[in-house]
C-alpha cells in the first residue's frame, strides 16, 4: 500500500516518527549500502592486518637470524652480561 504511514522509531528513543512506504524503502536502501561500505572496508582492513602480520613474523625472523650473526662474530673473551663482575665501585 503506497502512501501508508507507518509508526517507526527513530534515532531518539522517545520520539516516534511516521515514514510512507517509500521512505522506509528508501531508508532500507541506505543501510544496506552502508552495510555493503562497512563490509568491503573490514575486508580491506583483514587483509591489511594479515600483510602485517606477515611482515613482523619476516621481522622476528630476520633479528633472530641477525643475532645469530652478531653472537658469532663476538669474541670469545667477553664475559656474558649476567657472568661480568659488578664494578669496584658497587
Amino acid at each position: 500500500m503506497p502512501g501508508v504511514r507507518r509508526a517507526v522509531m527513530t534515532d531518539t528513543p522517545t520520539t516516534a516518527a511516521t515514514m510512507t512506504d517509500t521512505e522506509l524503502t528508501a531508508r532500507i536502501e541506505m543501510l544496506e549500502s552502508r552495510l555493503m561500505h562497512q563490509e568491503a572496508t573490514l575486508e580491506e582492513l583483514t587483509i591489511t592486518l594479515l600483510k602485517q602480520e606477515r611482515l613482523v613474523a619476516e621481522q622476528a625472523e630476520t633479528i633472530k637470524r641477525l643475532e645469530t650473526i652478531i653472537r658469532t662474530r663476538l669474541p670469545d673473551n667477553l664475559a656474558q652480561p649476567g657472568e661480568e663482575t659488578p664494578p669496584p665501585h658497587y
